[in-house]
């Protein structure tokens, strides 16, 4: 018989076997089972042959309510169900094993039945007990009868909600130490320990403490000293998962205990991580891999793993047994790691406790998504919603107006919007966000069962707002989304008044019927009610839905200045009302931090957040208004980070504050730790196209072209005819292979079916003409921009005339580029004087003057911008400013200069592309200098595909 590692692949997702379809080419049926794809027609045997009858013995399967079996997980050995044993009343996982495995083979059944008797005899709090095993007299199949865990596992954890906290996961691996070590006295090793073996049995709150552990499937454990036959027994084929396999698993040698502990290691750092530090599509590539003992250690940084830690990674995952710890070492070296984590936790507390002494505020959650120079050529199936759905999850949609006056939409939309914000107040609840359920309008056909599984929520709340004179009628529904069987349903007909009360009553009655668990202080924030004023509280609604379209712009100034006339009126009314001074603050900040980049913008927002912290100092909506603005006004991203710790104890459920960590550990250069967290921000408001938007845009910046088309997928299947996302899909081959045709053909359809839409993507026309040296066109997309400034990249906003002058060098037109340029500088002086601390205004002013052969004073303000925003402060716009210090270099004849900052700004993630230095005529003085040229053959494609989707998040 062949090797075990001659005979199987794996898959680079899960790390799983492969299996063979009935067309010969090999498939994961643990990935299509997520997927939703049907199985039974690839591996029909373990599906249809094992279900042949539900009894088994004195055990029943349970069936769901559409009457299929109650399926709890699929392995190579077989099916595990909800069962019920009958005798005892009581619920139990039943594993079957797989027909196809069992029949004709005694070596099958053997294995079987050691396995099961095997862990029969294993008793310890962190395994899952196994109650019996036998075989059905009416089928001859072999089962057994173990204790059933309610929870998830481990892999699907962190899926859910991402790599988990060192803490956390550091307690994961004590409790399966113990375990190992209990199994271990019985000569036991699991032989399959990974994630999706890992049952976790408590709320996913870390601050309720880290989960109870129940290890499941010792099934596969193997008796060291039991009397078999070898041949029969060690080359049966591979047992276990490759991706979490030991090396001496591969070789089908002597197994101990300090397999298991390495298969524990990379299980750590699948929790950590969101990976595996061996990818490899095959045996043959993981088990390289292994013998190398060259770790990822980078991973491990972007998770922000301490230094013992680490150490402790390279001893788990040793190639040698030897060099592993044993159970006993192991479990004091992880409580050393406790020690290690908890000190850190302490002086970041001291940090904390320092910062919130200045903090207040709130803010609402679409942010304007990352300008980047990579997008993506095509796209592919959009990224499924996370497999399991939280029983406790709910999405409130739009609330249906009955009234007869039309202008009390907004009322019922404040009525539905204040249901919503209470039940997000409960952290054990999982409660999507505003922004996506708003897309839900009532007027509109719903299909519930559909929305359930767009947004990941088992229950949806329905209802309806008439209001007539000094009277309000309320009508909502709670509805199993699985079902669409009504849970609860109440009518509410009382005083205008009351209509505070009556939202927190029916927030309460929901939580009660899903069985969440209110904590006094949640039920406290509950009954207070936002402002005693409805008009106030109608006027901070309609300025808060203008926030709430999935493709909406908080950048948009025209949206902003109507949404501080709204603000202005709801706080002239009542001067107490605190999420109006919030919304307020975040509204002045974003007019500063896109458009309005002046000390007197910044005041407003000072003066809008020191009225929310006079009346609210500890509100959650205070101090993520204040994480807001430091984070756009003052780049203080330690004192935002400390903000939103504050702010989530009160806020569990606000996408935002997984929004913002996820933008700040962006800015401070953690680019893998950021697209986790924005992705964990896409769990509770998968419909906004401002969080999507940054996470495809992080992954164009990394060059995981794969990763970022399936993003984009999803976002096309919100609005799949939204101008701008067809303009990011077709600049991927201009920015990745330097051609134009997508961009061009896209830009023709827009101009031909949406001229309106034009203006939205203005810099793509222009950057395509540009580099297509086509004057006509670029002069048409700069009548098209109107009289804004215009985006030149990565948020480099110039005025019309430094383009024209551009267009005038291009074509080299001297008299006409130094005419504009002229005039250009008058204007861009005046952007300077009132922006002195901002560097991109300086960015543009270095480019006029180098391009007057002003070069001392071109290159002195170039400098100035890298100083203003340093690669340090601001690893998103702080590369940028080198790039810009480069093109300025190179306007004025400085190639060294040049080719020295523009191989910084080529380093990942990249602000410089392929298509840019090789088509933009900003870089026409550096043509034919080989320092150039080689930078430029460095980034061009290689004829090889973009780089597959191995990395897990």
């Amino acid at each position: 018989m062949q090797p075990a590692h001659e005979q199987i692949s794996t898959c680079p997702t899960c790390g799983g076997a492969l299996e063979k379809t009935h067309g010969g080419g090999l498939c994961c049926p643990v990935c299509l089972l997520r997927a939703g794809i049907g199985v039974e027609d690839l591996i029909p045997e373990a599906l249809e042959d094992s279900t042949t009858s539900r009894r088994f013995g004195v055990y029943e399967i349970e069936c769901r309510e559409d009457g299929s079996l109650y399926e709890l997980g699929h392995g190579g050995m077989g099916v595990t169900y909800r069962a019920i044993d009958t005798t005892l009343q009581r619920k139990v996982a039943l594993k079957i094993i797989r027909v196809g495995a069992a029949t004709g083979s005694t070596e099958a059944r053997e294995r079987f039945l050691r396995e099961a008797r095997a862990a029969a005899a294993l008793r310890h709090e962190h395994i899952a007990t196994v109650f019996q095993f036998g075989i059905s007299e009416e089928t001859g199949q072999f089962f057994y009868a173990m204790e059933l865990i309610e929870g998830e596992t481990l892999e699907e954890r962190v899926r859910r909600t991402g790599p988990l906290s060192v803490r956390t996961a550091i307690d994961i691996a004590q409790q399966v130490t113990s375990a190992l070590a209990a199994a271990e006295k019985r000569t036991l090793v699991h032989r399959d320990l990974k994630p999706s073996n890992l049952m976790l049995v408590s709320p996913d709150d870390e601050e309720q403490g880290a989960p109870t552990v129940k290890i499941i499937d010792f099934g596969l454990a193997k008796v060291l000293n039991a009397p078999v036959d070898p041949m029969h027994l060690t080359h049966d084929g591979f047992v276990g998962t490759p991706a979490f396999a030991s090396p001496e698993q591969f070789e089908n040698s002597a197994l101990d205990v300090r397999s298991d502990i390495y298969s524990l290691g990379i299980t750590l750092w699948f929790a950590l991580t969101g990976k595996t530090p061996f990818d490899g599509h095959g045996f043959e590539e993981i088990r390289r891999a292994q013998q190398s003992d060259v770790l990822p250690i980078e991973q491990l940084k972007a998770a922000r793993v301490p230094s013992r830690l680490k150490s402790l990674f390279k001893s788990m995952l040793a190639f040698e047994p030897a060099a592993r710890p044993g159970t006993q070492e192991l479990t004091a070296e992880l409580r050393r790691c406790t020690a290690e984590v908890r000190g850190e936790r302490r002086v970041r507390a001291g940090l904390a406790a320092a910062a919130i002494l200045v903090l207040a505020a709130a803010a609402l959650s679409i942010l304007w998504p990352l300008s980047t120079g990579h997008r993506s050529a095509a796209v592919t199936k959009k990224p499924p919603l996370n497999v399991m759905v939280p029983e406790k999850s709910i999405a409130v949609l739009p609330f249906e107006n009955r009234s007869e006056e039309k202008q009390n939409a907004h009322f019922a939309d404040g009525v539905q919007g204040e249901i919503l914000t209470d039940l997000a107040k409960v952290a054990d609840l999982k409660v999507i966000s505003r922004t996506s359920v708003m897309q839900y309008r009532s007027d509109a056909q719903r299909n519930v069962r559909q929305i359930g599984q767009e947004l990941g929520v088992a229950h949806v709340v329905e209802g309806s707002v008439q209001r007539s004179g000094n009277r309000v009628r309320v009508n909502v529904q709670l509805v199993d989304a699985r079902t669409d069987r009504q849970l609860w349903a109440q009518t509410y007909d009382r005083d205008l008044a009351d209509v505070f009360a009556i939202q927190s009553e029916i927030a309460k009655a929901i939580a009660t019927e899903l069985g969440a668990k209110l904590l006094p202080n949640e039920e406290s924030e509950i009954l207070r009610p936002p402002t005693n004023d409805v008009a106030a509280f109608d006027l901070y609604t309609q300025a808060r839905n203008l926030y709430l379209t999935p493709s909406f712009n908080v950048g948009s100034k025209p949206n902003a200045l109507e949404a501080l006339d709204l603000l202005k009126q709801s706080v002239a009314r009542d001067p107490s009302f605190i999420r109006a001074y919030c919304l307020l603050a975040f509204v002045h900040d974003a007019l500063y931090f896109f458009h309005d980049h002046t000390p007197a913008r910044l005041a407003l927002a000072e003066a809008a957040l020191q009225a929310a912290s006079r009346l609210g100092p500890d509100a959650g909506e205070t101090h993520l208004a204040r994480a807001w603005n430091l984070y756009w006004g003052y780049l203080d991203y330690d004192g935002a980070l400390a903000e939103l710790e504050v702010a989530r104890r009160t806020l569990p459920n606000d996408p935002q504050i997984l929004f913002l960590t996820g933008l700040i550990q962006r800015r401070q250069g953690h680019w893998e730790e950021s697209t986790r967290t924005l992705e964990r921000a896409a769990n509770l408001d998968p419909r906004n196209f401002g969080v999507l938007q940054n996470i495809e845009g992080n992954y164009g910046s990394l060059g995981r072209y794969a990763e970022q088309q399936r993003w984009l997928g999803r976002i096309l299947a919100l609005k799949p005819d939204d101008p701008e996302t067809k303009a990011i899909l077709a600049e991927v081959d201009f920015q990745w292979r330097a051609d134009t045709q997508p961009l061009h053909q896209t830009i023709d359809s827009v101009r031909a079916a949406n001229p309106a839409a034009l203006p939205n993507i203005v810099i793509w026309w222009l950057y395509c003409a540009l580099a297509e040296r086509d004057v006509a066109a670029a002069k048409d997309a700069l009548i098209a921009a109107g009289e804004d400034p215009i985006n030149v990249g990565e948020d480099v906003f110039s005025n019309r005339t430094f383009v024209v002058g551009v267009i005038a060098r291009m074509t080299k037109d001297d008299s006409k580029a130094r005419s504009a340029f002229t005039d250009a500088r008058v204007e861009q002086e005046k952007v300077v004087k009132a922006q002195p601390n901002f560097g991109p205004p300086w960015c543009v002013l270095g480019l006029i003057d180098a391009a007057l052969g002003h070069k001392e004073e071109a290159l002195r303000e170039g400098r100035r911008a890298v100083e203003l925003l340093p690669v340090e402060k601001d690893a998103v716009r702080g590369p940028a400013m080198i790039k810009y210090l480069a093109m300025i270099a190179a306007w004025v004849g400085d190639n060294d200069l040049a080719c020295e900052q523009l191989a910084v700004a080529a380093r990942p993630p990249r602000v410089v592309t392929y298509g840019q230095l090789k088509l933009l005529p900003f870089w026409d003085p550096l043509r034919g200098d080989p320092c150039f040229e080689k930078l430029v053959a460095s980034l061009a494609p290689k004829k090889t595909k973009p780089e597959s989707n191995t990395n897990r998040y």
